[in-house]
């Protein structure tokens, strides 16, 4: 079963974007980028190295650098759950 994203986000996941810089397998001086999105954990980054470990099993095209930055999109102080709503005019 999968997690939604709000699930994710309770759970301390946040949104991890990576920027990576490839060569083109044909043509080793031109470098390529690749935008990938993913929320993940920090600092370890689990799905992160997963990819990166995917794109050297599978992908013929040779990593040249990535960059990446992580974002918490909610933290503890920032959600309550609410049970009722009380409007007063």
């Amino acid at each position: 079963m999968s997690l939604s994203e709000t699930e994710l986000m309770l759970q301390g996941y946040g949104l991890t974007t990576a920027e990576i810089f490839y060569r083109m397998p044909d043509y080793r001086n031109v470098l390529n980028t690749f935008v990938w999105q993913e929320y993940d954990l920090a600092p370890d980054h689990p799905r992160l190295f997963e990819f990166i470990e995917f794109w050297q099993d599978s992908i013929e095209g040779p990593l040249h650098s990535i960059r990446y930055t992580h974002r918490k999109m909610l933290s503890s102080g920032e959600w309550r759950s609410v049970v009722g709503e009380l409007t007063y005019h």
